[in-house]
């Protein structure tokens, strides 16, 4: 196995790994480092927790030099504006010793400072597609320096309906620049995306979806429903010695709300809650309180927690079971990182034991089921999306059965405009022209 000894690195670059305390290479760093700095596109599958960030920016730092010009160099763009502060923070990290210029630009904050920034000159841009999108198009961002491009967790972006922002950015790059991509998965639309925009990329392929986490300890528990859910996570959350830092899947914001009011009562400000509703500061408040330990539980979305630099977690709980086998295991991939063991519990509902035996089928391995706990009561009451639906299917008329305060209209009330017609009768009755104001047009009826 190699080290960063044995790259071609700066004495900066060096110095900064040191002081990280990296020694060894992850896979997908030592097989993109070569690649990258030869300037040929890249394609790299890779799972969530394998150094992804560092295995592009690396190779880029190493050949980007001291420049005093305004416009950029490097673009880097992600789905979120966690990834970007993350991203950002890792990037100042690794160049350390490096006088390199580096922005982070995301909606939700003020974009004049953002504009002043740029106006005085970054060498590093990392975006979200719709704030640098709408950059752009102000002409406060010029993209005809960029010579590498970086498109970071491309498969949640697609999946957040960025397409037409990536799509009309890709547009205004110029065309000799290298194009770099990493993504958990490797979907139609992403591979659409290669077709229409990449020259030949060079693909690597590292612990691809489907390849269960050796490091990680899978088990599942049968659950009635929600309710019973919440009384199992609730159970197990309050032995803290064990479950310490716990990183909660929930399928939507939604849902993620309801179960954060329901953990609030037990376990108050240990908890916390992220998705794409909440405000950026919670979010980034959430995050680093949870990094720090002083939150042990974090509720969120798959969507908000995929690419967070999340350390130590100790469990992940799969409160309900992803449709998609990919998202169970970008799930359990945030825990067991770093070669540290990790633990992943799944709680499924009778209807989800499909979804749950479609991803044993892409792991080739069954999760071990524990018996449900006798103390966990099993709750009777179910949530709106578990209720049975009434479905009218020969609704009577609005009008039968009516309450005794309803009545039918009057006679009168129940008169239409029946057009010029009724105007006449009108007319005939009064004896007057229906016109106000307009005395030619009463002088000429009396001339009549």
């Amino acid at each position: 196995m190699s080290t960063f000894q044995e790259f071609d690195l700066s004495n900066q670059l060096q110095f900064a790994i040191e002081d990280l305390g990296f020694t060894t290479p992850t896979p997908i760093q030592e097989q993109s480092f070569s690649v990258i700095r030869g300037g040929k596109d890249v394609v790299g599958i890779a799972q969530t927790g394998t150094g992804k960030t560092f295995a592009y920016m690396l190779p880029i730092l190493r050949d980007l030099k001291f420049s005093k010009q305004v416009n950029p160099r490097v673009l880097v763009i992600v789905p979120t504006r966690e990834l970007v502060v993350q991203v950002v923070d890792q990037i100042q990290l690794f160049a350390k010793y490096i006088n390199i210029r580096t922005l982070g630009v995301y909606g939700g904050v003020n974009m004049n400072a953002q504009m002043q920034i740029l106006a005085q000159g970054v060498d590093i841009v990392v975006a979200t597609p719709g704030r640098l999108y709408d950059l752009v198009l102000g002409r406060a961002l010029q993209l005809k320096s960029i010579k590498k491009l970086v498109i970071d967790e491309v498969d949640v972006m697609l999946d957040l309906g960025f397409r037409y922002q990536i799509t009309n950015i890709l547009e205004l790059l110029p065309e000799q620049r290298q194009n770099i991509m990493f993504s958990a998965t490797m979907t139609d639309d992403v591979s659409d995306l290669i077709d229409d925009f990449f020259s030949a990329p060079h693909k690597i392929s590292i612990a691809v979806s489907g390849t269960p986490l050796e490091n990680i300890s899978q088990t599942c528990y049968p659950v009635e429903n929600f309710y019973t859910k919440v009384n199992l996570l609730i159970h197990l959350l309050k032995d803290k010695e064990t479950y310490s830092k716990v990183l909660v899947f929930i399928s939507n914001k939604r849902i993620a709300d309801r179960l954060f009011d329901c953990l609030k009562p037990d376990f108050g400000e240990e908890a916390c809650v992220i998705h794409s509703n909440k405000t950026q500061n919670y979010r980034l408040r959430s995050i680093s309180q949870f990094n720090e330990g002083q939150n042990r539980i974090l509720v969120a979305t798959d969507v908000m927690a995929r690419g967070l630099d999340l350390d130590m977690i100790t469990h992940v709980i799969n409160f309900n079971t992803p449709n998609y086998p990919e998202n169970y295991m970008h799930r359990i991939g945030r825990s067991g990182r770093a070669e540290a063991k990790g633990n992943s519990i799944l709680f499924y509902t009778e209807k989800e034991r499909e979804d749950k035996e479609t991803i044993e089928t892409l792991m080739n391995y069954e999760i071990p089921e524990l018996e449900f706990p006798e103390e966990v009561a099993i709750s009777t009451v179910l949530a709106p999306e578990e209720q049975t639906k009434i479905h009218e299917n020969n609704n009577p008329s609005k009008t039968s059965g009516l309450a005794p305060g309803f009545h039918e209209k009057k006679d009168k009330n129940k008169k239409t405009n029946q057009g010029g017609s009724y105007r006449k009768e009108i007319e005939r009755k009064y004896k007057k022209p229906k016109t106000r104001g307009d005395k030619n047009y009463n002088m000429r009826n009396k001339k009549k």
